[in-house]
Parts: C-alpha cells; structure tokens; sequence
C-alpha cells in the first residue's frame, strides 16, 4: 500500500511540475535566478530599459517597450544554447518597422481582428481604428505592444520575475474605460516562461491580452520552421472569411488540414488546396481548445511543437479557450532580425493563447467584456525541453 501510494504522488507531482503549479528544486534550474537591468534607448522622451532574467538554463531578454521578448536562449539535445525567438537586435527595429511583426510584444486592448473595428457595449457602438484593412488589429494604430511600461523585478528562491504595468487611458485607441493592466514574465524553475495577465476597469470595456512570440526552435534567423513538429489540444476551430474574421462558425478540425490533434509537421499540408488556408496564404487561425474547465481558471495542455533536428521542444499551458496559431506566413524578407539574417515566409511560428477574435460581435463566443469590480485575469506557460 506504501508503494502504491508513493507511485501515485509521483505521478501527481510530475503533472504539477509539467503545468508550474509547483516549483521544482532549485538545483535543476542549473543556477542561481539573477534579474539584471541596462539601457536599451528611448522612445518620446521615455528611456526603455532591457531586463535578463536568467536561471542558469533558460536566459529572457525583456524590454519595457511594448512588454517584448526580445531573445530566449534554450540548449538543444548537445546542450548548445540559441535563442529561439524572432525579433530585433536594437529599439529601432521595434518602433520603426513599417510592416509591424508585433516580434515578441504583449497585445492590446484587444489581441487579433475586431470586423470593420467595431463593436457594441451595452447599447453603444464603439468604432476603432482599422488597421488592419477593413478590420482592427492588436488594439489599433498604437496599442499596448508601442507603449512604454513601467517595471520592477521580482525574484524567488527558484524563479525570475519582471512585473509590467501600464494604464491605459478612457478612450485610448477609442476604447472605454481606464484600463489598469499588470503582466508579469517569471522564468520557472522547470525551464518555463509563465506570463500573468491581469487588468481591472472602471468602465464597461474589453479585453483580450495575449503575447505576440514568434518561435523558430532550430534557432532565430536558422530558416523555416516548416519540418517543426506541431500537436494543438482542439478538436475544433473558428473559420474565417476572405478577411480573416470569424464567420461565427465552429467547425470540427477532422478530415482537414487544420487538424493537429496528432504530432504533424507544420508545412505536411500548408500548400494544400483548402480554402481556410487560401485565405490566410496559411495557418492564421483560432482553434478552439478542448478543456475540461470552462471557468477559464485552470492551467491545461493548450499544444507542443518540436524541431526533430536540435531536439528542441516548447510545450504550452493556458487558463485561455483558444489558441491562435500564426506560420509566419506575413513575413517577407524586408525584415532583419537580432542574428542579421532576412525573415522570410515561414522563418517562425505564433502559439498566441486568447480568447477568440471578434468575440464582441459574436454572443456565441466566450465573452471578452470587462466590468467595474471584475477582475481580467489569465496565464500562459511556454515550457522548454528536449528530446532525444
């Protein structure tokens, strides 16, 4: 009976340790969590600053422009470590681009597409900005991810932390209410990046915050992301239109392209014939999750992608209902990323949890409404490891 019970312990303590409910010994961590801070520029005047937070395995830049992950350095099966994360090597590359990447950034108001960039609350109609021809993208012409946010460190015996914070004004990007919002990055003890989101209102508003992290776990700037091996825990996924906005169907992935309930590398089918993927020159979709907690409060398998050649694998958790899944298919080889290398088509992927897009103009969806007194609150883990 003692043996039985120490088999079942172990069991339930490894899935704790897979989700990062608990922490894992310090020691495996392979170093001591330092947060350390230097400066990175300015933007109107307001100095950006980066952070490293590091545990000895897993090393995060961080940039208090736009929340950005800037680089994440992981070893592969030999222990080499690369950073595996599309972005930047200075702020210009952030704030000049013309073709916003949205690299790494943290996404607001309201993360992915709005139709015609409206919507109502409560009997008001509230019109955004369209940027994103004909419809609103990422919070509009200057959301959250080209923001300045405020940080401090925060640091535990086995973890790493950056708290954000940014207040975003009644009316900002035409959106209501004053919008208080806390991210806070801690790079795990079990090789993991967890993100907390957290936000409160003092008008009726909505909000979808995600992180926008392009992956190529061969390596930034290494090349296409096509062999990646991508498994997604959904069943089903939200069909767009020509424009890439939900038609307010939920269709089933069997039988199509879009089904990743198994192990499938990302370019098997990405040149297929299927007219979702006509529309998005690609995977540019929201798959709906198959949880058992429909609370939203609960941690669970959300997907896991793996690069056969460096063994590399990133495997996500969420509280989130959806899962946006992004192949790079915008990149163009106009953009230079920190190695100096062009992106290209296909050069990295985006596991973006959220609610679904559009969700204000479909009652069908989760709803993404946000009350005086209510509190927005959701975490994301993106856990590293290899195989052999």
């Amino acid at each position: 009976m003692t043996k039985t019970f120490f088999v079942r312990w172990s069991t339930i303590l490894s899935a704790l340790l897979v989700v990062g409910l608990v922490a894992a010994p310090a020691s495996r961590a392979g170093g001591k969590p330092t947060v350390t801070k230097e400066a990175f520029g300015s933007v109107d005047g307001r100095a950006v600053e980066r952070y490293t937070l590091t545990n000895g395995r897993l090393r995060v830049k961080i940039l208090t422009y736009g929340g950005i992950l800037q680089s994440v350095e992981t070893p592969d099966r030999h222990g080499h470590v690369t950073n595996v994360t599309l972005g930047f090597k200075d702020l210009a590359g952030y704030v000049d681009s013309k073709n916003a990447p949205y690299f790494g950034a943290l996404i607001g108001r309201y993360g992915n597409r709005i139709a015609n960039g409206r919507f109502t609350l409560d009997g008001v109609t509230h019109q955004l900005a369209v940027n994103n021809a004909p419809n609103h993208l990422h919070g509009g012409n200057v959301g959250f991810d080209k923001r300045v946010w405020s940080a401090t460190p925060v640091t535990g015996p086995d973890s790493a932390g950056l708290r954000l914070t940014y207040v975003s004004p009644d009316g900002e990007e035409n959106y209501p209410g004053t919008l208080r919002t806390t991210v806070t990055y801690t790079v795990t003890a079990e090789q993991g990046i967890r993100i907390d989101y957290r936000a409160t209102t003092d008008k009726p508003t909505i909000v979808n915050l995600t992180n926008h992290a392009y992956w190529n776990l061969g390596g930034e700037g290494t090349g296409t992301i096509e062999d990646h091996r991508l498994r997604i825990n959904a069943g089903r996924y939200t069909p767009v239109d020509s424009t890439l906005i939900p038609t307010g169907a939920i269709d089933r992935v069997a039988g199509t392209p879009m089904d990743f309930t198994r192990d499938t590398a990302v370019g098997a089918r990405n040149r297929d014939g299927f007219q979702q993927l006509v529309f998005g020159r690609g995977y540019d979709h929201n798959w709906v999750l198959d949880r058992r907690d429909d609370t939203y409060r609960r941690l669970e398998f959300a997907a896991r992608a793996t690069d056969p050649a460096s063994g590399r694998r990133i495997s996500v958790y969420t509280t989130e209902p959806g899962l946006q899944f992004y192949a790079g298919n915008f990149l163009d080889g106009t953009l230079y990323g920190t190695s100096g290398h062009a992106y290209r088509q296909g050069d990295g992927f985006a596991l973006e949890t959220q609610h679904f897009p559009d969700s204000p103009n479909h009652p069908n969806f989760p709803s993404t409404v946000l009350r005086p007194g209510q509190v927005y609150q959701s975490t994301t883990i993106y856990r590293f490891g290899v195989e052999a």
